[in-house]
């Protein structure tokens, strides 16, 4: 057997001597291939980032949103706002987050999204929600800033636990805003944690 493989290889080079060019003509094919994957991915990226800075959302379009859609969406939206690194992490496991980001001043936000198809009609969200976000946004998650987000309504009893927890609510009024415009929704929510670190070219 390895007389065999030595004979085919000794084949090869030997084949591969008398036709030098060969080596060279597949080197300049995988140089040219290297060459369009890239230019494809620089270009891929730059359609993102113009996509994402132009990003705003209708409250029909999200009311219109499949629960994912809607993660993604919120991701999307954290993207436009300056967190080149959002991901949607939502699923079974996800332990209450269904979005992370790293905003420019260095604040880890986890957040969670709650879509109701019926916007301000459905069920509002309530403590139960919140108390899994509350368990779980710091102490497993790390985060600086902890957010729940819906296209619909919460209770009384959720804003007063949020308050008093610091978690941060989005409703439907303040995601319209958010999604429709171009403010980052750090500056919309107003009272943030302190930057981990001085914003570039603060």
């Amino acid at each position: 057997m390895l007389a065999v493989v030595w004979s085919l290889f000794v084949g090869a080079l030997r084949w591969l001597v008398a036709h030098p060019w060969v080596p060279v003509a597949l080197l300049l094919a995988a140089a040219a291939a290297g060459v369009v994957w890239a230019h494809r991915r620089r270009e891929t990226a730059r359609r993102d980032r113009v996509r994402e800075r132009g990003l705003r959302y209708a409250l029909p379009q999200i009311d219109a949103l499949h629960h994912r859609q809607f993660e993604e969406a919120v991701r999307d939206l954290m993207r436009r706002d300056g967190c080149p690194g959002a991901v949607r992490v939502g699923g079974a496991g996800d332990n209450g987050a269904d979005v992370k980001a790293t905003d420019p001043f260095g604040r880890l936000w986890v957040i969670q999204c709650k879509h109701r198809r019926a916007g301000l009609a459905g069920s509002a969200v309530g403590t139960p929600d919140l108390h899994v976000l509350n368990g779980t946004g710091r102490p497993v998650h790390k985060g600086d800033v902890v957010v729940l987000v819906t296209n619909g309504r919460f209770t009384s009893n959720a804003v007063a636990f949020a308050r008093s927890q610091e978690l941060h609510l989005v409703d439907r009024q303040l995601l319209a805003q958010w999604a429709a415009g171009s403010t980052p929704l750090w500056r919309l929510l107003g009272v943030v944690p302190s930057p981990r670190r001085p914003a570039s070219g603060s």
